[in-house]
């Protein structure tokens, strides 16, 4: 039996069931994940880390340029997502995110104009950022 639904007109991604509890998710540019139920062990994402992972990807990709205009093409940065889910309702009720990146080597006047260029690109841009807050 087969269930037909739209996943829109662009930008498709499936899973294929791998094993038990266990999936693939892919693109159509040929990348992969593993994904798993909660409680797998081994080298797989649940469901909820992939948001969170989506989420912090979004953020790093939508400061990119801001982030290398004011630092440099080899700057490094992290940004973290995290968020648990409720206990009962199977929903996370809050998402946060925390950007680490050194902006040791800006003057004062210059850190704050990268923070406020960078926050206003992820808040109007990110479209994960967008969707899930």
């Amino acid at each position: 039996m087969a269930i037909e639904t739209t996943a829109g007109p662009s930008n498709p991604v499936w899973v294929r069931r791998s094993g038990t509890k266990t999936f693939t998710g892919h693109n159509p540019r040929g990348a992969s994940v593993q994904i798993s139920a909660s409680g797998v062990e081994g080298e797989y994402f649940t469901p909820g880390e992939l948001m969170k992972v989506a989420l912090a990807a979004c953020s790093a990709v939508t400061a990119e340029a801001p982030l290398a205009r004011a630092l440099g093409e080899d700057y490094d940065v992290e940004v973290r997502a995290a968020g648990a889910a409720h206990p009962t309702e199977k929903r996370y009720p809050a998402l946060l995110e925390e950007m680490l990146v050194d902006l040791s080597s800006l003057d004062p006047v210059a850190r704050e104009r990268v923070l406020t260029v960078v926050q206003r690109a992820i808040d109007g841009h990110c479209n994960v950022g967008r969707t899930l807050m």
